[in-house]
């Protein structure tokens, strides 16, 4: 339906411009904290440590990796979210439009996580000097200053469903076609980071098999970190 089409192109232009002004330093100073490089390092370490499992599988390590590099880790996201900004009209009239939500579900999950990242620095900048190095123990008493834990449930749901956007976008006929099709334009255009987040979503979850359970493995640990770490486990990462 046209409504529905041009709802999500609002919602997707709402949350861009939201993590746009989220990563923007003269927006948002939090950026220029000393403690976020070195905490996003050790967060996409963690998450590395947490994902061993599905990564010695090699049916799974496609889509772990593709987790890990391009909805939960590190990387800067804003040339992928440049990119959308500048195609948005475009993508409506092309992209089905599941493929459109699952990206406003990704665009939305990288927002949240970077708000808490900017949470968690600053939690961390008041506990300890920036030169102190962060460790499981410290990195709980910042979690649970910061809190919100159903923003944080939240986020993890987020992955889910970003995965669970992509594994359907699979089932819909010529997806694959129309990324295959659109390479070369996208990245004669300027689109390249755009053109190979779907890509490698994309084949990522075509290798993958069983998505669901994969994505509800994911959602489980992570429900079980988040609880652990606002209960003040100990060891609040173990394996379960």
């Amino acid at each position: 339906m046209p409504s529905s089409r041009s709802d999500l192109q609002a919602r997707l232009q709402r949350r861009l411009q939201l993590h746009q002004r989220l990563c923007d330093p003269a927006c948002e100073p939090r950026n220029r904290l000393p403690w976020l490089p070195r905490l996003q390092r050790w967060q996409a370490q963690r998450l590395e440590r947490s994902f061993a499992a599905f990564l010695r599988d090699p049916a799974q390590r496609p889509a772990a990796r593709f987790f890990l590099t391009d909805v939960y880790g590190d990387r800067d996201f804003r040339q992928r979210d440049a990119d959308i900004a500048r195609v948005l009209p475009m993508m409506q009239r092309l992209l089905p439009e599941p493929l459109l939500q699952t990206l406003a579900e990704a665009i939305a999950l990288a927002a949240l996580s970077h708000a808490f990242d900017l949470r968690m620095a600053q939690a961390l900048e008041a506990l300890v000097p920036a030169g102190r190095a962060l460790d499981a123990d410290l990195y709980a008493q910042a979690y649970r200053r910061v809190g919100h834990p159903r923003l944080r449930a939240r986020q993890i749901a987020l992955i889910a469903e970003v995965g669970g956007g992509l594994a359907a976008a699979l089932r819909m006929p010529g997806v694959g076609r129309l990324l295959r099709l659109s390479r070369l334009p996208a990245r004669a255009a300027g689109l390249g980071a755009l053109q190979s987040f779907l890509e490698r979503g994309f084949e990522a979850f075509a290798a993958l098999g069983d998505a669901q359970a994969f994505l509800e493995r994911i959602r489980g640990s992570e429900t079980r970190v988040m609880q652990r770490l606002f209960a003040g486990d100990p060891a609040p990462f173990a394996p379960a």
